[in-house]
C-alpha cells in the first residue's frame, strides 16, 4: 500500500505510524514559575528531546512538530528574536544527536522570511539526515494549513497552465500529491498540549481522517508515559473511515 493513502479499518489496538503535535503551553508554564516566556520555550525544547526519543523506542514512522505558525508573528518582536535564536541554537546542539539516531529530518512551510542563517543550516540539516530510514521528523515553521492548501492549489494551477495536468482531473487526491506531506503516511494521530482544544490552523488538510488528542500537560512537563497515554488512547478508538463499526470488525477478521 502506498504511503500517502489511508490505511485500511482497523479495529482496537493499532499503533500510529504519524504522530502530530501541537506544542502548547511553553508561555504558561513558565509564568506559573514567574519565569519569563522564553524559559518556557527553553524548557520546551528538551521536551522536544525527549518525545522524539520516545517515538523512536515506539516504531514510530513520522513525527510532525507545529514549531512556528504563520500567525506567531503577531506575536512581541522580542520573543520573536529569541524563538529564533533558540531555533538555530537548538538546531546546532541536536543535529549530530538526529543523525546518530538515523532520524530523516525535514522542515515544512513558507522559510524565505527566515534569516540566510537559519535558512542555510536548516537545508545543511536535510541534507545530512536525507539517507536516515528511521523515524521521519518533520518541523513546521512559518507554516499554516491554509497556506499549505494555496501553495498545492498554485501548483496544481501551474501545471494546468503548461499542459501537464487537465482541470478535469484535478480531484481531492490529485491535489493532495502537491501538499507538504504528501509522499508520507496520512495523519493517524493529532495532539494538542496545554488543555486548549483547536486546531490553529495545523495540517487542515492531513486532519481529514486523523484522531483527536487534546492533554492538559503543558508542553514543557510533556514525557514519553504522556505519549504512551496519547497513543494508547489512538489504540482504544475504531478508526471506520466512513464505514460501520460492524464492516470494519468484519474486515479484520477476514
Amino acid at each position: 500500500m502506498s504511503d500517502n493513502v489511508p490505511a485500511p479499518p482497523l479495529a482496537r489496538g493499532w499503533q500510529p505510524r504519524h504522530v502530530a503535535i501541537v506544542m502548547d503551553g511553553n508561555g504558561r508554564w513558565a509564568q506559573q514559575r514567574s519565569l519569563p516566556r522564553t524559559a518556557g520555550h527553553r524548557e520546551g525544547a528538551k521536551a522536544v528531546r525527549r518525545v522524539v526519543e520516545a517515538c523512536v523506542e515506539r516504531g514510530i514512522a513520522v513525527l510532525t512538530l507545529f514549531a512556528f505558525s504563520s500567525e506567531n508573528w503577531r506575536r512581541p518582536r522580542r520573543e520573536i528574536e529569541i524563538l529564533m535564536n533558540l531555533f538555530l541554537t537548538t538546531l546546532r546542539s541536536e543535529i549530530r544527536r538526529l543523525d546518530a539516531a538515523n532520524v530523516c529530518l525535514r522542515f515544512i512551510g513558507d522559510h524565505h522570511v527566515f534569516s540566510s542563517t537559519l535558512q542555510d543550516y536548516m537545508s545543511k540539516a536535510e541534507k545530512r539526515t536525507m539517507q536516515n530510514t528511521g523515524l521521519r521528523l518533520v518541523i513546521a515553521a512559518n507554516y499554516g494549513g491554509r497556506w499549505d492548501i494555496a501553495q498545492a492549489a498554485r501548483q496544481a494551477a501551474a501545471d494546468i497552465s503548461v499542459g501537464r495536468l487537465r482541470v478535469d482531473d484535478l480531484t481531492p487526491e490529485v491535489l493532495h500529491r502537491y501538499t507538504c506531506l504528501a509522499d508520507l503516511p496520512e495523519l493517524d494521530l493529532f495532539i494538542r498540549t496545554g488543555g486548549e482544544q483547536r486546531i490553529s490552523n495545523f495540517l487542515l488538510w492531513q486532519l481529514a481522517y486523523a484522531e483527536l488528542y487534546f492533554s492538559e500537560r503543558l508542553w514543557p512537563d510533556y514525557d514519553a508515559s504522556d505519549l504512551e497515554a496519547a497513543c494508547a488512547a489512538f489504540a482504544s478508538r475504531q478508526r471506520r473511515f466512513g464505514q460501520t463499526g460492524e464492516q470494519v470488525v468484519q474486515g479484520s477478521h477476514a
